[in-house]
């Protein structure tokens, strides 16, 4: 049973007087059949605590520095109008007794805690967000992560990975920018995809009649659910492993990338779909850094000396770990030039940068 959780906050030019505010503020409750406990605070403002009918949980604070906050939390089932009401009620009888004190007033929409449809999810950069998701079209858990795809009434459906929006329907923004942005011609060209699982690269490139397509991901259960449920972003190209210019390896890509470096193949453009840059930036004690180094070497080392390797790279808002990552590029096995493109993904609601790298 899920949770709605209100909140009003009132910020004051100066601290509030709580016993000529409190008494009309607990009349309000009262009138709610909601009872109060008042809690010692130890100098610290004014706290109670109130308990309603239905499961009603209100908490009432009146700091010492100047701010009163509300809190108000319900089923999900009760009666929403009664709730606005009461919420209604406390604004315009803070305004009254605070009149000429108050700064500002925010109330936010409800926080719904514990549905069955998670709609929450954090930016890169630590900010919550609220998604428009309104059903869970398939989960599965495979060796390798937890697979979701929600459907969002603005995105279409959505690929989350452990947690991480991946890509939604809507998101053709990102398969350009990996792809190089539109500038780039893959005609007759030799391509290496690394991840892709949901197909949206992999049926782009196709459209340019490329000489062959080499697409290695490892989880057969991401690209099983993509081709039932993304196939606005894939198309019919994940219904089968082999087509006339593109094959889909379903291995671990380091093993065959090591593979082909002993073989000295080499490919136009090598695409790495596997994963952002990492948030941490410690990056001598995050393994996802080592990984990032070892994928980054070894793509490097196929690609053909006039050849571009593609890569996503994080929010524009984490400046340190980008900086990390254009460092790592310093210390590949030959040197390296590279550039970047800042992009709207509009399911990332926050701006992305990508890579493109190339041998100097």
């Amino acid at each position: 049973m899920a949770l709605r959780h209100y909140t009003l906050d009132i910020s004051l030019s100066t601290a509030v007087d709580t016993a000529s505010t409190v008494p009309g503020l607990l009349a309000i409750f009262h009138e709610q059949e909601m009872t109060e406990t008042v809690h010692d605070t130890d100098g610290h403002g004014y706290l109670a605590t109130f308990v309603g009918k239905n499961g009603r949980f209100a908490i009432l604070r009146l700091h010492s520095h100047g701010l009163v906050t509300v809190d108000l939390q319900c089923f999900e089932e009760d009666n929403i109008a009664q709730l606005d009401n009461l919420l209604n009620a406390l604004e315009k009888k803070l305004k009254i007794l605070l009149k000429g004190n108050i700064t500002r007033i925010k109330r936010l929409p409800a926080l719904v805690r514990g549905a069955k449809v998670d709609r929450y999810w954090p930016t890169a950069d630590g900010r919550l967000m609220e998604y428009d998701i309104d059903r869970v079209v398939y989960e599965e858990d495979s060796a390798y992560q937890n697979i979701k795809i929600l459907h969002s009434k603005q995105f279409g459906n959505i690929l989350v990975l452990n947690g991480d929006v991946n890509l939604a329907e809507s998101d053709s923004a990102y398969t350009q920018a990996i792809m190089g942005g539109g500038k780039e011609n893959y005609a007759g060209k030799e391509v290496l995809i690394l991840g892709g699982g949901d197909g949206g690269i992999l049926a782009e490139v196709v459209k340019q009649k490329p000489k062959m397509i080499t697409m290695l991901e490892i989880s057969l259960t991401v690209i099983d659910g993509c081709k039932a449920h993304m196939r606005v972003t894939c198309g019919s190209v994940l219904d089968s492993l082999e087509g006339d210019c593109y094959q889909i390896l379903v291995e671990d890509c380091v093993p065959v990338l090591k593979k082909y470096v002993q073989e000295g193949r080499t490919f136009d453009y090598v695409i790495n779909d596997l994963t952002a840059v990492p948030i941490s930036t410690e990056p001598e004690e995050d393994s996802t850094w080592e990984f990032l180094r070892l994928i980054l070497d070894l793509s490097i080392k196929v690609l053909h000396p006039d050849g571009k390797y593609f890569t996503q790279g994080n929010s524009v808002n984490l400046t340190e770990a980008l900086s990390l990552y254009e460092e790592q590029l310093e210390k590949l096995s030959c040197p390296v030039g590279f550039s970047k493109e800042v992009v709207c993904v509009p399911s990332y609601l926050e701006l992305w940068v990508f890579y493109t790298v190339w041998k100097k």
